[in-house]
């Protein structure tokens, strides 16, 4: 059996002792702190359930309001593409500025809206038909 040798130190004030299992500190030796009555504790454990409740779906919201926001603002084919950021939320401006980042880095990912004629929808037509009026028309 190993020989246990003991030695007294003094730690002066300022300074940091660090305490080993064998300087006889134990959990049954360290004061405990104050104690609270039960229905008190109980009133705050439930008052912190409807806190825990109320955030837990929390991240979801705000997910879905960034992707709205980058969808008003009509800049991305898809605004799941701009990836979620809280700050986007607090600030426009920073949300912007990621989207012309991204759209900067891969501009596929703009939004892309056809303009002018494109052969389909209402045309003006006058009263009469004809095959050279039509040909005439789509020759431009």
């Amino acid at each position: 059996m190993a020989e246990t040798v003991e030695t007294e130190e003094t730690v002066e004030e300022g300074q940091i002792s660090e305490l080993t299992p064998d300087d006889g500190i134990t959990d049954a030796t360290v004061e405990e702190g104050d104690t609270f009555p039960r229905d008190y504790v109980e009133k705050l454990r439930d008052e912190n359930a409807k806190y825990r409740q109320r955030a837990s779906d929390r991240d979801e919201i705000a997910a879905r309001l960034h992707t709205a926001l980058v969808a008003a603002t009509g800049r991305l084919a898809d605004p799941s593409d701009l990836a979620f950021d809280d700050e986007h939320i607090v600030d426009p401006d920073k949300m912007i500025t990621a989207i012309d980042a991204l759209l900067q880095a891969k501009p596929h990912l703009a939004s892309r809206k056809p303009s002018g004629s494109i052969g389909q929808g209402v045309s003006v037509a006058s009263d009469t038909v004809s095959l050279s009026g039509l040909l005439k028309a789509n020759a431009s």
